[in-house]
């Protein structure tokens, strides 16, 4: 009795629900008195010999008889008549044995006789349901099992065959190395053969984590397998950036079947997505499309429609369902009515589904990381040996879509652009691991850039960092429940964090080692002599700049009593610098010497200046305290900060003449925004089943206070200042304001000493500009904007961007750039329960850096603690299209300046690389050539130059490319 007791009393819908509400939704009562009910359904299934089916159910049993054409007895009957091609009334009666007991007019309509490809799958979470080695493990296994099943059915009919589809491909490569030749070949066979079929994403990717490079890299398997890859996969996720419709075309792949997981959090429906047609045509801004097949629902079982209908269960079960969940299709647009959603998705209507031909996942039980199963392939072979219509075929995942492309595309819906992540908002519950990946994915295109510029092939070598990026962006980040710690299951989110959050920081040490190597080979590669030693500043960004670098000296090559100056070996002039010396008795442990900071002026893009290392007179100023409190200023800004109430009251753009503080917002520039939500935490979805209609569940809020200046200092190079807070949340947060010489933008880094708590939490630091609405920012693989489509359904009320947001009108532009924290709020804080109401009035020119949350209860980490960075950058100038000017301040946080050791044996200035258009940026320099991306909302051509050699390319609109014919 207990259990029943608490079987029935907890959880989310169950399948039992939702298959009693499928029967309820699909029957009509046509008798109901004295306690008995009848229900009939009008079903698309048909014999082999001409006669479609009518289904009758009845609270007892009786003969149900369509006069004159067929009778049977029982609760669940199907009753056959000849087909018909208009609307056929007739009669039915319901007898028992004492005579009729009721009887009613049934109207026979015509049926749409179906295909359906039943795609056999496992959902592959790396975690959740076990740990990450244990549930790979699995999968390996599976694969086995797919080659005996395949083995096994292979004399079976060509429609019940058993065929399954690796829906990521990293188990895949995992499987192919580690199998005896025999079984590779095997499954080789099966691959070419569509009996297997690998698809070409290696994991299920928060794609909005990823950058346009990495997206790329992660295809290689499609372009270098040797197996045909024209689908991919993308479950769970609700929502992928538009860059994926580049890199999967680049990658030769055609179809997508998405599986969109509201997890109770996403409201779709509110925002289009009720119109968004299965399948469509999905096309980016390049003009390159993809065929998608997309299924969503509240609770997971998006990617699990054929285990709803029984096609894991038994032929009897899906003969049940199966034409019920057909005929609601054809009527409806979900299959399901209200009953069955639970959490906070409602009915949503949507308009009727307008094909005859159907993709249709199953898994071999009901969980993800199921194993494959017989029983699928089973029904469809005693199905098809039944039944004409509809007919089923046990497929791959492309059967469906190249059926679809012969016979239905010129009919399908076209949509454009991002198809924004409903789950980016768990991207801040890992805020310090995604920091170290998002600076890995800068280091990583400037490591390789360096050594083939040095002549040094690390393809290999990125591309393993790269997989370590990924790994980390694939979209399991947690347990089931998170919270607890044991050794295995749904229960181990100790050890999955560990590992997960691991993996992101040896992702970021294995950047850093590149980038380390990449340095001293590109200083090597320039050493043409010995001579007094020297920097050479790399400007890892496509357009000359003048910016600060920072490079380290050592006791060996300099004595640090020995004083120095640097001199720009184009001119002769010194160049002011700053010095800070490593003390041996503060810091033992590290290289003894000084690290020194100046500004270059005019480094070319993808170039380098040599400053020379010479003797000096004496050793530089001490930094001096500027005589203004909290004030700093270079030619550019002036900033100031308002200790009382902790945030900067003023960024004055002296060039423009112009505050673009907006002092009226609610919130001040900069400032800390802790927000506390009244619900529980360690409560399994427990965030799925609660709704936000207004504030109610807003526990507190609360800001930073008690600041106190800690440094305001100005060298040869700039001014700081650095603040220290104490606010809810934190032990301390930490601002530094900086203002380089020379620089026209302003640098902003946070530091939070993160308390952890299991309690519902999230911290935003606000922007609020004296602008307008933003114009345009960066998304992975393109530039959204508020004119910039999106597909329908599309998340709105968050924005997980790349790098920068830009603000545009006739007298100044202004961007706002970020580098590790993706996600925003634009305008308003919302809480973060659907329906995901404002908690503030609406303010255009504002934008909240969501930083950091514990929002999930389930599949991310329950909490976070530790110092945590975050930098930002903000830049204006009058005149500079907003795209142009959100990359040039971008630039300074992910492409800062290289200070190489060399000797002035070196040359003075180098360009390597160079492109003449002003909106493509050159991203990296690799063996395949010098790749380029473009910000354009329309096809340009460029002219691209490394070393001596020139091509012209033509990209597409915020496309990439490769410049092929430029190799070193």
């Amino acid at each position: 009795m207990t259990s029943r007791l608490l079987q029935r009393s907890l959880g989310s819908p169950d399948y039992d629900g939702i298959r009693q509400a499928l029967r309820d939704d699909t029957s009509t009562p046509v008798i109901s008195e004295r306690g008995l009910e009848v229900r009939v359904a009008v079903v698309p299934l048909f014999t082999h010999d001409g006669r479609q089916a009518v289904r009758v159910s009845s609270t007892v049993p009786l003969t149900h008889v369509l006069v004159g054409v067929d009778s049977a007895t029982g609760t669940d009957v199907t009753l056959l008549v000849p087909e018909v091609d208009a609307p056929r009334a007739l009669t039915l009666e319901c007898r028992d044995e004492s005579g009729v007991v009721g009887t009613a007019r049934v109207t026979v309509t015509p049926q749409r006789k179906w295909s359906v490809f039943v795609v056999h799958h496992s959902h592959l979470d790396i975690g959740y349901t076990d740990p990450q080695g244990t549930v790979l493990r699995h999968h390996l296994d599976y694969l086995d099992a797919a080659v005996r099943l395949a083995e096994e059915t292979a004399s079976w009919p060509d429609d019940a065959k058993f065929r399954w589809t690796v829906e990521s491909s990293w188990p895949a490569q995992k499987w192919l190395a580690a199998r005896p030749a025999e079984a590779v070949e095997s499954f080789r066979r099966f691959a070419r053969e569509g009996v297997i079929e690998v698809t070409a994403l290696p994991f299920q990717l928060h794609t909005e984590a990823c950058s346009t490079e990495e997206l790329h890299r992660q295809l290689r398997f499609a372009r270098e397998s040797g197996l045909p890859v024209t689908s991919a996969m993308h479950t769970d996720v609700p929502g992928a950036v538009v860059g994926l419709v580049d890199a999967l075309s680049a990658a030769g792949v055609r179809y997508l079947a998405a599986a969109h997981n509201w997890a109770g959090r996403s409201v779709p429906y509110l925002h289009g997505g009720d119109k968004l047609t299965r399948p469509f045509r999905w096309r980016a801004p390049s003009g390159n499309e993809i065929l998608v097949w997309f299924t969503d629902t509240p609770h997971g079982m998006a990617y699990m429609e054929g285990n709803t209908v029984g096609l894991t269960d038994s032929y009897e079960l899906a003969d049940d369902l199966l034409p019920r969940y057909l005929a609601a299709l054809a009527s409806r647009g979900y299959p399901y009515g209200p009953g069955t959603f639970g959490w906070q998705g409602p009915d949503a209507p949507r308009e009727p589904y307008e094909l005859d031909v159907l993709h249709l996942r199953v898994q071999g039980a009901h969980a993800d990381n199921a194993g494959p199963s017989i029983v699928p392939a089973s029904i469809a072979r005693r199905w098809n040996e039944q039944w004409a219509w509809p007919r089923l075929r046990s497929a791959v995942n492309s059967d469906f879509f190249a059926h679809v492309e012969e016979h239905h595309l010129d009919r399908l819906a076209v949509h454009e652009g991002d198809w924004t992540d409903w789950w980016a908002d768990g991207l801040g519950s890992g805020a310090r691991p995604l920091g170290y990946v998002r600076r890995a994915q800068s280091a990583l295109r400037v490591a390789e850039t360096l050594h083939t510029l040095a002549g040094v092939d690390v393809t290999a070598q990125v591309d393993a960092a790269y997989d370590g990026v990924a790994l980390f962006n694939e979209h399991t980040w947690g347990a089931a429940n998170p919270w607890e710690d044991a050794e295995e299951a749904g229960d181990s989110g100790g050890l999955q964090w560990t590992r997960k959050s691991s993996g992101a920081y040896q992702a970021q040490d294995d950047a850093a080692d590149l980038l380390h190597a990449g340095v001293r080979r590109f200083a090597a590669a320039l050493a043409e002599g010995e001579g007094r030693p020297a920097f050479a500043v790399f400007n890892p960004a496509t357009r000359a700049r003048t910016d600060v670098v920072r490079a380290f000296l050592p006791r060996d090559v300099v004595p640090v009593d020995v004083p120095i100056a640097l001199v720009d070996a184009r001119t002769g002039e010194t160049v002011p610098h700053h010095e800070e010396f490593v003390d041996p008795d503060d810091w033992p442990t590290r290289p003894i010497g000084r690290h020194v900071h100046a500004v270059v002026r005019d480094v070319p893009g993808f170039g380098h200046v040599r400053l020379d290392v010479v003797r000096a007179q004496a050793q530089p100023p001490e930094p001096a305290e500027p005589s203004r409190d909290a004030v700093i200023e270079n030619e550019f800004y002036r900033v100031a900060y308002d200790v009382r109430e902790g945030h900067i009251s003023s960024v004055f753009d002296k060039r423009a003449g112009r505050e673009l503080v907006n002092g009226e917002a609610a919130a001040g520039f900069g400032q800390y925004v802790y927000d506390q939500y009244a619900t529980a935490p360690h409560f399994n979805h427990l965030s799925g089943h609660v709704g936000a209609h207004d504030r109610t569940l807003l526990g507190d809020r609360a800001i930073g206070r008690h600041a106190t200046v800690t440094e305001c200092r100005r060298t040869a190079v700039g001014e700081r200042l650095v603040v220290e807070l104490r606010g809810k949340g934190v032990d301390w947060i930490r601002t530094t304001i900086e203002l380089h010489y020379g620089v026209p933008r302003l640098d902003l880094t946070y530091q939070l000493a993160k308390q952890g708590t299991p309690a519902k939490e999230a911290v935003f630091l606000a922007f609020p500009f004296a602008a307008g609405p933003p114009s345009a920012w960066e998304l992975t693989g393109g530039v959204g904007g508020p004119d910039v489509p999106q597909v329908p359904g599309s998340a709105a009320y968050m924005l997980p961007i790349r790098h920068w947001i830009a603000f545009e009108d006739p007298e100044l532009t202004v961007a706002w750039a970020t580098l590790e924290a993706p996600l925003v709020q634009l305008g308003t804080i919302h809480m973060p329960y659907a329906p995901f109401p404002p908690t503030l009035d609406q303010e255009d020119g504002t934008v909240y850096s969501w930083a950091l949350n514990n929002i999930w209860d389930t599949n991310f980490p329950a909490q976070q603690q530790g110092e945590t960075t975050f930098r930002y950058a903000v830049a204006s100038e009058p005149g500079v299209p907003a795209r142009r000017l959100g990359a040039a301040a971008a630039a300074g946080l992910t492409e800062p300046f290289v200070g190489a050791l060399v000797t002035d044996a070196a040359p003075a200035v180098t360009t390597y690389a160079s492109v003449d258009h002003p909106d493509v940026l050159i991203t990296s320099i690799g063996q395949n050539g010098v790749r380029l991306q473009s910000l354009a909302a329309e096809p340009v051509e460029a002219t691209v130059g490394l070393g001596n050699e020139t091509t012209t390319v033509r990209l597409p609109a915020c496309g990439v490319a490769v410049a092929e014919g430029t190799r070193l």
